[in-house]
């Protein structure tokens, strides 16, 4: 009887390890999942860069000239001498004058130099009164200069030119 006791104290102490371990296993899987979900949020600069040109696309697209401008320096400097305000107005004054507007892009040459990028793409923009065609449509080749500033990637410089 002291026998089986024993033996049945064993198999407890047992099936109480085996317990621990499986249980120490699957913390330690949590933790490797964490680590590695945590690791895949982590953007490089050039995925950080994409977005930010996607938000403005979308802010054009949308017709908010006023998200679009946010995501541009304060000392930005375009073509034949456009600064930041005078780029407000050209934007505000193509979303007064189209019901729809559209950005069909080129996928983006980004060349970072730290923090700072150029990207260069061409761009279709397509305006009109909101009809299934667009009445106007040109497509435009775009370098533009980026900074990153308090961590947000920042447009300083653009030229454009039709194609």
């Amino acid at each position: 009887m002291e026998k089986a006791k024993r033996l049945e104290n064993g198999n407890r102490i047992c099936h109480l390890r085996n317990a621990i371990h499986r249980r120490t296993q699957a913390w330690g899987v949590v933790w490797l999942l964490c680590w590695l979900l945590a690791s895949c949020g982590q953007t490089s600069p050039e995925q950080r860069l994409q977005q930010q040109f996607e938000r403005m696309q979308t802010a054009v697209e949308e017709r908010r000239p006023d998200d679009f401008m946010a995501d541009v320096s304060t000392d930005f400097a375009g073509k034949n001498g456009m600064d930041r305000a005078a780029l407000h107005n050209l934007l505000r004054l193509q979303v007064l004058g189209n019901a729809s507007l559209g950005v069909t892009r080129s996928p983006l040459d980004i060349q970072l130099q730290g923090d700072h990028a150029t990207v260069k793409c061409s761009v279709l923009l397509t305006g009109g009164g909101g009809r299934f065609l667009p009445e106007r449509a040109q497509t435009y080749a775009i370098t533009s200069g980026w900074r990153e500033e308090d961590g947000e990637w920042r447009v300083y410089y653009a030229d454009w030119s039709a194609e």
